[in-house]
């Protein structure tokens, strides 16, 4: 009965490690995590919203004016009585007798295309809010790109910091069988467990940085998952290819949602002005009119009332839809400087991570490796004194470092350059 109740525990928790194999979900590819954003993100979906409150708004903007019909009865008499019809004694009781219905129907008929320009000028708007709405994932997407880079960083950074402890720790077995052995003092092998806690403290921040990048990343995924089921995969490596700046640039003036969004402006403000003359002038309202005056048992009339714009001619509007247009040209301008300062400056950045790369991957990372075992050998041997083995692990751990950050300011400076773009330029 015992072992058959420790088969069941076993039983029971090799199911509950397989069930949470089971429930962990694989790496996300950056595809994957920008598909995931882009169909849960909060921000993303407010603006969309916005884009169809726009398209809502062209309805409004191509409505006719509502025709108004008026009724109305006058010379009702409540103390008027008639004599009885048939003969009949006494009056009878006739408040309408004399009434005189009256009843018309206007209509205001707009001149000058007033409504046709109206539904193009929010046409017009919508366009921009569609291009505002691309500008605002221009923006979330490179946020959202800096979150998963920096999380591919902190795990390679997690990485090395797991293999240097465990290199570290196979010096340290080495060197308690010398001392076992007589071959180095108590004092040295002190020297070198106290190192360890400087792999150890590595250990534990590299764990806290991937931790909260994650976190972050979530975030904007609008993500609850805990952070342990979480992980992404992508390639953490830079490339020494670059297009040339002058394609760069040509490509950002092509593609950039905010440029284009200024663009759309002028020529909604254009739109704006054109209404506003038209707005100014005059439009006249028909009527018609029926109605009954005994003897005469019905008639119909006509009319059209035509307003005489003597002061105001929507003077106010015409002079400030034509002062819109130029600052909107003006604000164009702003903007596609903006484009050209965003551009040269990731562009710099990105090259000046590449110049910095190349050296590391050609030279130091291989030097450094190199200088660490072959002091590490001559120390093992008594031809290097400890000072010397524990800078050169030192300066391993430190170029290790710095070519994983080089390589994350290399992903953060390409990320930079595709958002100036406001396309994919550098995978």
């Amino acid at each position: 009965m015992l072992r058959l109740n420790r088969y069941l525990c076993g039983l029971l928790l090799l199911i509950l490690v397989l069930s949470g194999t089971a429930f962990a979900q694989r790496p996300l590819t950056w595809q994957e995590v920008r598909d995931k954003f882009e169909a849960a993100n909060p921000s993303l979906m407010a603006g969309q919203i916005g884009v169809d409150e726009s398209r809502a708004d062209e309805i409004t903007a191509h409505l006719r004016p509502n025709p108004n019909l008026s009724v109305s009865v006058d010379q009702i008499n409540p103390f008027t009585t008639q004599p009885s019809p048939s003969g009949a004694a006494g009056n009878s009781y006739q408040p309408f007798a004399y009434a005189l219905p009256f009843g018309s129907l206007n209509y205001l008929h707009e001149r000058e295309q007033k409504r046709e320009l109206r539904l193009e000028s929010a046409q017009k708007a919508t366009g921009i809010a569609i291009s505002q709405q691309s500008d605002l994932e221009r923006t979330l997407i490179c946020d959202l790109r800096t979150a998963f880079i920096q999380t591919l960083q902190e795990k390679a950074i997690l990485d090395l910091a797991m293999e240097n402890l465990a290199y570290y720790d196979h010096v340290l077995d080495v060197n308690r069988d010398r001392f076992n052995m007589g071959a180095i003092a108590r004092v040295d092998l002190d020297r070198l467990e106290l190192q360890r806690v400087q792999y150890e403290s590595d250990l534990q921040t590299a764990e806290v940085n991937l931790r909260t990048a994650k976190i972050q990343l979530l975030e904007l995924l609008n993500d609850r998952m805990p952070v342990e089921q979480f992980d992404v995969t992508g390639l953490f490596d830079f490339s020494q290819q670059l297009p040339a700046l002058d394609d760069v640039r040509q490509m950002a003036l092509d593609t950039r949602p905010d440029l284009k969004a200024a663009l759309q402006s002028i020529d909604k403000a254009t739109t704006d002005h054109k209404l506003a003359i038209a707005n100014g002038s005059t439009d006249p309202t028909f009527n018609v009119d029926f109605a009954r005056n005994p003897p005469i048992p019905a008639y119909f009339g006509v009319g059209v009332t035509i307003p005489l714009r003597i002061f105001d001619r929507n003077q106010g509007e015409k002079l400030r839809t034509q002062l819109d247009i130029d600052r909107n040209e003006k604000q164009m301008e702003v903007t596609r400087a903006q484009v050209f300062s965003d551009v040269d400056s990731a562009y710099a950045a990105v090259t000046s991570a590449v110049t910095l790369l190349q050296p590391y991957k050609e030279r130091y990372l291989t030097q450094a490796q190199s200088v660490r075992d072959t002091i590490e050998f001559s120390y093992q041997r008594g031809a290097a004194s400890l000072i010397d083995f524990l800078s050169a692990q030192a300066e391993y751990r430190s170029v290790q470092v710095n070519y994983l950050n080089l390589v994350g300011s290399y992903l953060q400076a390409a990320n930079q350059l595709n958002e100036a773009v406001g396309r994919e330029v550098i995978p």
